[in-house]
């Protein structure tokens, strides 16, 4: 990696964190907290351990394996759904971040069906993004993750097809990447997307698809790291 690409990822890190951090300010004691997955949510896991260890009082609810072994290593007391049903507060990341509908795409790290569990149980959902993350459309950059049952993959990546998706399998070296729930992922490049709820409906009436990387009317706040500080974008 040359120099100058490693500052600008030094850049964009610091950017995030900015981000976290005002996301973990706005904790208070006695929450139930929804801990995001992902490089971008490992920031705000990290700012929430600080504030932990600084006293206060929260109960986290990973939504990735990794998460919780992150969260666990910094002391932050971890619960589930099944004892928490209500959250009041999840803080995550995205990869991209429609403006003015605050609509997401969310999955690159490949724990769309846990967050998305975790983020409609909550009364809020915090995003934490740096700048590059903000378009006009969704699709503009980002592919959309579709997780998929391991079962008969292939016959639901051709429905995909149909649908002018250029699915792809995502890979973890030589082997298929799988997911905590035990999925495939078909990573899709529908490219800017017009609809993104009709998009939805298509995508939730393919058999074999388990859960997708569309967050809508889900967002409750944006929190944008730029240059000259953090953005709250409100819904």
């Amino acid at each position: 990696m040359s120099t100058a690409n490693s500052e600008q990822l030094s850049a964009q890190d610091g950017l995030k964190q900015a981000a976290a951090t005002v996301a973990a300010s706005q904790l208070g004691d006695g929450m139930v907290v929804g801990l995001g997955s992902g490089s971008t949510a490992r920031f705000a896991v990290a700012a929430i351990g600080r504030r932990v260890q600084e006293g206060l009082r929260v109960v986290g609810i990973p939504t990735s394996e990794e998460t919780a072994d992150l969260a666990r290593s910094l002391g932050i007391p971890l619960s589930t759904l099944a004892q928490h049903s209500r959250v009041d507060v999840t803080i995550d990341g995205a990869d991209e971040v429609e403006l003015g509908t605050l609509d997401l795409i969310k999955g690159g790290g490949g724990n769309q069906l846990r967050e998305k569990i975790v983020a409609v149980a909550s009364a809020r959902l915090v995003i934490i993004v740096d700048e590059s993350k903000l378009v006009r459309q969704l699709g503009t950059h980002a592919k959309v993750p579709v997780e998929v049952a391991q079962f008969g993959w292939q016959s639901t990546a051709k429905i995909l097809e149909k649908l002018n998706a250029h699915p792809g399998l995502r890979m973890h070296g030589e082997s298929a990447f799988v997911t905590d729930g035990g999925n495939y992922i078909l990573d899709c490049a529908f490219g800017p997307i017009q609809s993104a709820l009709a998009l939805q409906r298509q995508l939730d009436g393919v058999v074999g698809v388990v859960e997708h990387g569309l967050f809508l009317q889900l967002t409750s706040q944006v929190l944008v790291g730029t240059a000259g500080g953090v953005n709250r974008l409100e819904r």
